[in-house]
């Protein structure tokens, strides 16, 4: 029975015997090592914005009058020449319209030629004294009523001949037809767009400015455009128009870069990108893994080079790219942070740094 209380009482002294050699003081925290970065410059200075290559000149083609389309001529994507035919609507109601006025012509034509006669005749009466003045008068009247309205039917009869002509939508000028916005037996109204034409000549790209960043962005302006299809090339470009109001669905600024010199291989819709310098001082940015946030607010652990400590440095972040984040505020560029693991980091503790291949990494300070 002795042995037994013996044995039990032996680890309970020995823990006892531990903890007062402690003195209760906290055991450091062993020295982990850490994966460390240096801030470089964010995006090399620019912004860039994906973009398509656009016709300068793209003009929405409409009938001058409405009706149902009998007959579509050309595809998406067909070059066309000026005056060619596009497509054309039922021309049965204009032609009917015009057969109407030809015949109102023909009617005016004859009652002219009528009441001219009946003016010689009264004209030769009136000579010989057997009709009176107001006589005619009256049939001189007749005349020129006669012959106003002959004009009249003609002009509406030129009217009634061009909207004939109407039924028929032709290219205003040489390019391509970009988009096709009606079908073969759509009824479409007048000045309805049917078709959108890229006409041949210079091209441009087309981006979206987000709202936050339209203030960056002035008519004329230098921009860098690269084509996905040439990748080594960069063009040099001017924004030469900027749309005063956002998309309603998008909520971006439409922006035109033009190219600037010789003329470029660029081919309708292809792909494009535009590089914006960013004005004022480049801000620098960090791997996304190194930013951590507690209540809305963003922070880095920055080494300290001469005790190889971690400290806890608010900062303000910018624009997320794929791989980094820019550091606006809190950050030089000397600094070194931590990359990776940041959540298990206390104020204070001592690390390792280490680069992507485990190498230690010395500070310019301790050399």
């Amino acid at each position: 029975m002795f042995r037994h209380v013996l044995s039990l009482a032996v680890p309970a002294c020995a823990s006892l015997f531990l903890i007062a050699c402690g003195n209760g003081e906290p055991v450091e925290p062993p020295v982990r090592p850490a994966l460390v970065a240096q801030p470089v410059p964010a995006g090399q200075a620019f912004e860039t914005y994906p973009g398509e290559v656009r016709a300068r000149l793209e003009s929405e083609l409409a009938f001058r009058i409405g009706g149902k389309i009998s007959r579509r001529l050309v595809d998406v994507g067909a070059r066309v020449s000026k005056d060619q035919p596009l497509a054309e609507l039922d021309p049965q109601d204009v032609r009917l319209q015009l057969e109407a006025v030809r015949a109102q012509l023909a009617a005016a034509e004859a009652n002219l030629k009528l009441v001219r006669s009946e003016r010689d005749r009264y004209r030769t009466l009136l000579g010989r004294q057997l009709i009176s003045q107001s006589q005619y008068d009256n049939v001189e009247n007749q005349y020129r009523a006669g012959e106003a309205r002959l004009k009249q039917i003609r002009a509406e009869y030129d009217v009634a001949a061009n909207q004939a002509g109407y039924a028929v939508l032709r290219a205003t000028q040489d390019g391509i037809i970009a988009r096709r916005l009606a079908e073969v037996g759509q009824v479409v109204a007048a000045g309805q767009t049917v078709f959108t034409l890229a006409a041949d000549g210079e091209r441009e790209v087309l981006i979206g400015v987000p709202e936050h960043a339209i203030e960056r962005f002035r008519i004329g302006q230098e921009v860098a455009v690269e084509l996905w299809s040439q990748p080594d090339k960069s063009y040099p470009g001017r924004i030469r128009e900027l749309s005063p109001a956002a998309d309603a669905q998008s909520r971006t600024f439409a922006a035109r870069v033009s190219f600037v010199g010789d003329k470029v291989n660029a081919e309708l819709g292809q792909s494009a990108r535009v590089n914006v310098r960013v004005e004022g001082e480049v801000p620098l940015s960090v791997p996304m893994t190194a930013i951590s946030a507690e209540k809305g607010a963003a922070y880095l652990w920055v080494v300290d080079q001469q005790s190889n400590s971690v400290r806890r440095v608010p900062v303000k972040v910018g624009s997320y790219g794929q791989e980094r984040v820019s550091v606006l505020e809190g950050l030089k560029e000397g600094d070194w942070v931590v990359a990776a693991g940041v959540h298990v980091l206390r104020e204070g503790q001592k690390i390792r740094p280490v680069d992507h291949e485990n190498r230690p990494v010395e500070f310019a300070a301790q050399e």
